[in-house]
């Protein structure tokens, strides 16, 4: 079978491997569709996601759908012939965190397509590849694989909206419309919010943020922006989503937010130590909360992908071939071009 593997940064191999095999209770699952992620671009870019660098050629991808070919002997979820969206996650269901519900801490995890452990996570850009039972989750014949891959950054974002609290009626600000941006637009209305208000530094991805349902949208690269009147009198938002991870971005939440506001910081920042104006923090007794993964969101995400009721249509670009690699990963790097590029069977 063909994989799309990384080496280094710019070194990216359409490779053969070995065909894999499930376990007892892992799945063989035939890739049908997923799409490269801002993670994937930093392996490509760079060679590395924050501190996490590479240390041997891994096979990128997370975001995916499939149909199962085989499953172990164990197996007693799902079948053969299923098509399942993929929670990449695969957590040790035994340690504290996981036995207390939040598996997306887990101590020991498993997730495609990371250079975090040694050996790497081996990703899904490939042919086939095996998951466990439990990261499986079945969908329907009329939800396409390009939509059922979208789950998992769409499960970012719900898990990044419970991280906020009750944002019924509240005025929300979204700093970054990448593809995590935009998906959290779609997730604060889901949850109510009566303002949503997005800004990033490119017109282009702003006009997909007004697709996804932002109220305004606020080019802050521009000459005469219009974010500054957010910052009058202490603030305006009631929550602030960071999705940029970028330093200034997150300052931006700060002037930005009302006093005794909460901002959910969903985006990395580079690796390192980050200036932040921690007094302006303390004075207005804002909250900062950190969003990592998610765990019972993925089901959500599926859940309401079927049931019609976000559309993520118009964060879809361009569709690839894996031997197309390279002008696949080279479009989802021009944020003027593209919003989310996938990779189809």
């Amino acid at each position: 079978m063909i994989a799309c593997v990384i080496h280094g940064a710019k070194d990216l191999k359409i490779e053969e491997r070995p065909e894999p095999r499930p376990e007892e209770t892992e799945v063989l699952v035939r890739f049908g569709a997923g799409g490269i992620c801002g993670s994937d671009l930093h392996y490509y870019h760079r060679g590395r996601v924050g501190d996490f660098a590479l240390r041997e050629p891994m096979v990128l991808g997370h975001e995916v759908a499939g149909e199962i070919v085989e499953v172990g002997r164990n197996v007693t979820k799902v079948r053969v012939g299923q098509r399942v969206a993929v929670n990449p996650t695969r957590a040790c269901l035994t340690c504290d965190y996981c036995l207390s519900g939040k598996s997306n801490l887990c101590r020991n995890v498993r997730f495609f397509g990371s250079a975090a452990r040694f050996p790497h996570v081996q990703g899904a850009f490939a042919e086939l590849f095996t998951a466990s039972e439990h990261q499986c989750v079945p969908i329907p014949d009329s939800l396409s694989y390009r939509l059922a891959a979208c789950a998992e950054p769409f499960a970012v974002t719900l898990h990044a909206v419970a991280r906020a609290g009750n944002i019924l009626g509240r005025r929300v600000l979204v700093t970054g419309s990448g593809p995590i941006g935009v998906l959290a637009v779609g997730a604060v209305r889901l949850a109510g919010a009566a303002q949503i208000v997005v800004t990033d530094l490119f017109d282009e991805p702003l006009r997909i943020a007004e697709r996804m349902g932002a109220t305004q949208v606020v080019n802050v690269g521009a000459p005469s922006s219009e974010f500054e009147i957010f910052t009058r009198e202490g603030g305006w938002f009631d929550v602030a989503i960071e999705v940029s991870g970028n330093a200034r971005g997150l300052e931006n939440c700060i002037d930005a937010t009302r006093p005794g506001g909460r901002i959910v910081q969903v985006g990395l920042l580079p690796p390192g130590s980050s200036n932040v104006p921690v007094n302006k923090v303390t004075a207005k007794e804002l909250e900062i909360a950190g969003t990592f993964r998610f765990h019972e969101e993925f089901q959500w995400a599926v859940d309401a992908l079927i049931a019609g009721r976000i559309d993520v249509a118009p964060i879809l670009s361009g569709a690839y071939k894996f031997p197309e690699a390279t002008t696949a990963f080279e479009l989802a790097s021009d944020r003027q071009k593209a919003m989310k590029v996938s990779f189809v069977a």
